[in-house]
């Protein structure tokens, strides 16, 4: 009987599949757990591209897998960081593909003060390590900034304290990006706001600040907490205009103010730095000009005292003409004098050189001159016979070793050459001759053409008379003969009996103006 009973209840046990059993475990853990408060401390955290953040929770004995949505993660007031302790809201679900549960975190919190300044020491120290906070990255702040870049929130104190304290020391344009300087959206728009700054070119419609002051009030390490945030800090140092930084009060310290080139302990501090006082500069400068007028009087005065004691020391102009002219009447009279004296000197001088050079010594000289050539004469001829006898008796030495064949040889080879040399002088010579005798014809017919014999045979004629050429009637008239050429021969009117014709007559060329 019991094992029908047994074998009737394990036949009665309903079926589930997958699926139906992950559902009914879901409802179940979402009913029981439907809204939770965790505290534990952040373990692995993953961000990936879709925006979602991944992150466990844990304590010493077991491990909780959280997610955080994208929209709730971009505003999370404090991004979870690994090894922070937190308090995380949110609502117990599973995860049927993985059969896990987890928790769908709502918001995030630093579980206390300590959590929440032990995160800050962490991000401190490495954001030191990568120097963002090297003092050698801060730079000078300008003396007189034109235009003034304020980021804060428009509508508290903090601005118009800024603006009044700027209005009584030394008025600048000011140009206000308003953000806000607490909650979720402080971080990146205080980040977004500096680099908007930065991103203005200079000269354009809307000028670029000279300096930046980054300002809000006091409050709270929470209410603070946006400008510890690492966008906010890496905005500030990469900034290439001077920033100071002004947040809270003076004991309040965030991190930007280790980034920002100078920290003011409050926003009217901060304008107290960005500008000097206009009424003690204008002061100044009108103190610097009247000790500079002084100066300038005193430093004339003494110069001009200097110039009148140095103008009495000096000697008047006629005094100082009084001793060169006096010098120069002295010289001239001397002059005269001196040129005789040097004239006689030279003139005796002259004297002692030419009684050196009487006629005796110089026939002396000529004479010991002859006998010395003579003398060398007599030595010459012997001299030149023994050098000759040396000199055939070493051709003869040398002429024994000598062979008339090479000789031959090469005179038989240039006498070849010679010849063959000699034809083609011929040859380049006869064609030579013959090409110049026949441009010489060609001349010489080119002349026949040109002559004035041409243009007889086409019907023109020579006129002389008394040995000229007739070119007018009148000189015809007074002629006693005249003598007309025609082409084939010359004939002679008056004077004497005509000439008989002659074909090829050799006569004087007619002058210019003979043809008719």
């Amino acid at each position: 009987m019991s094992d029908l009973i047994d074998d009737g209840e394990a036949g009665n046990t309903p079926e589930y599949s997958v699926s139906e059993l992950s559902g009914a475990v879901k409802r179940m853990i979402e009913g029981e757990f439907g809204f939770v408060r965790v505290k534990g401390e952040v373990g692995r955290v993953s961000r990936p591209r879709s925006g979602h953040l991944y992150l466990d929770l844990k304590d010493d004995r077991a491990v909780i897998s959280g997610i955080v949505w994208k929209g709730v993660a971009s505003r999370l007031q404090t991004q979870p960081e690994e090894g922070m302790e937190v308090v995380a809201t949110g609502r117990m679900t599973t995860f049927p593909g993985q059969s896990k549960y987890q928790i769908v975190i709502e918001d995030i919190r630093p579980a206390g003060m300590g959590a929440l300044m032990a995160m800050l020491e962490k991000r401190k120290a490495q954001m030191q390590a990568e120097g963002l906070f090297d003092p050698a990255r801060k730079r000078a702040l300008p003396y007189l900034p034109e235009v003034i870049g304020v980021v804060t929130s428009p509508s508290g104190a903090v601005i118009r304290d800024i603006l009044h304290r700027l209005r009584d020391r030394f008025p600048r344009k000011v140009l206000v990006w308003p953000v806000a300087v607490q909650g979720a959206g402080c971080a990146p728009e205080v980040a977004r706001a500096i680099e908007g700054f930065n991103q203005l070119s200079p000269g354009g419609a809307l000028p670029r600040p000279d300096l930046l002051i980054v300002a809000r009030g006091g409050g709270s390490v929470e209410d603070l907490w946006g400008f510890n945030e690492e966008v906010v800090v890496r905005a500030a140092a990469a900034s290439e205009i001077p920033l100071i930084s002004a947040v809270g009060h003076e004991t309040d310290t965030t991190l930007i103010d280790y980034a920002s080139d100078k920290r003011a302990p409050t926003p009217t501090a901060a304008a107290e730095m960005a500008v000097p006082v206009r009424m003690e500069l204008m002061g100044w400068v009108s103190e610097a000009g009247t000790r500079m007028t002084r100066a300038m009087g005193q430093r004339i005065e003494v110069r001009g005292q200097r110039l009148r004691d140095l103008t009495r020391a000096l000697p008047r102009p006629d005094e100082l003409l009084d001793g060169p002219r006096q010098r120069l009447d002295v010289l001239g009279d001397r002059l005269p004098q001196a040129l005789t004296r040097l004239v006689d000197r030279r003139r005796l001088q002259l004297s002692e050189q030419a009684g050196s050079l009487r006629p005796s010594v110089l026939m002396r000289a000529i004479a010991a001159e002859r006998a010395r050539v003579a003398d060398r004469s007599a030595r010459l001829a012997p001299a030149l016979q023994r050098l000759v006898q040396m000199r055939r008796e070493t051709l003869a030495r040398r002429g024994d070793g000598l062979s008339l064949r090479p000789i031959q040889r090469e005179i038989a080879a240039q006498s070849d050459r010679l010849a063959g040399l000699s034809r083609r002088m011929d040859q380049a010579h006869t064609g030579r001759l013959a090409e110049a005798r026949r441009k010489l014809e060609a001349v010489d017919r080119l002349r026949e053409t040109l002559g004035y014999r041409e243009t007889l045979r086409r019907g023109y004629a020579v006129v002389r008379g008394d040995g000229h050429v007739l070119t007018s009637k009148a000189a015809a008239k007074d002629a006693t003969g005249l003598e007309i050429e025609f082409a084939d021969g010359r004939l002679k009117i008056g004077g004497g009996s005509a000439a008989k014709p002659a074909a090829k007559a050799k006569s004087k060329p007619p002058e210019q103006g003979s043809l008719f």
